[in-house]
């Protein structure tokens, strides 16, 4: 299994709508790293649910059910989506700041490269960030 993070603006398409929706299709990123990984994602997959804009935190935890497929939003047919299904709120809210704080986790792509909107995340800060949220490593 591998784990993942994706951001989302709360305006856009928050965890409430998440929630109240149960799944959704992951759709809309145009950035190639970005696609790559909605490419390697695999069902089942765990994926944190993080809150851009001016909250800057994680809030949710969401899984792969569905692989990538074509993306119905892009007319040139080059980038996919990936359906993800609900599967929690966190305890504890995670926000940014406390993820840079932690030197543990300074090497997430959450801190280094802030503007990507799928990334990976290794197993170590998963259990990290897992302990932080009250999620279930």
């Amino acid at each position: 299994m591998n784990y993942w993070l994706v951001k989302t603006e709360p305006e856009t398409w928050s965890w409430d709508d998440q929630v109240k929706h149960g799944r959704t299709d992951w759709d809309g990123v145009r950035n190639h790293q970005a696609a790559n990984n909605l490419k390697a994602m695999k069902k089942g997959d765990l994926v944190l649910f993080y809150h851009s804009g001016d909250e800057k935190r994680i809030v949710g935890l969401v899984k792969v059910g569905r692989e990538h497929q074509p993306d119905p939003s892009d007319p040139t047919g080059k980038f996919v989506m990936v359906e993800m299904l609900t599967a929690g709120p966190v305890e504890t809210p995670l926000s940014l700041a406390e993820i840079k704080a932690d030197k543990r986790l300074q090497h997430l792509m959450l801190v280094r490269h802030s503007r990507l909107s799928v990334m990976p995340i290794d197993q170590k800060a998963w259990e990290i960030i897992c302990e932080k949220t009250g999620l279930a490593p």
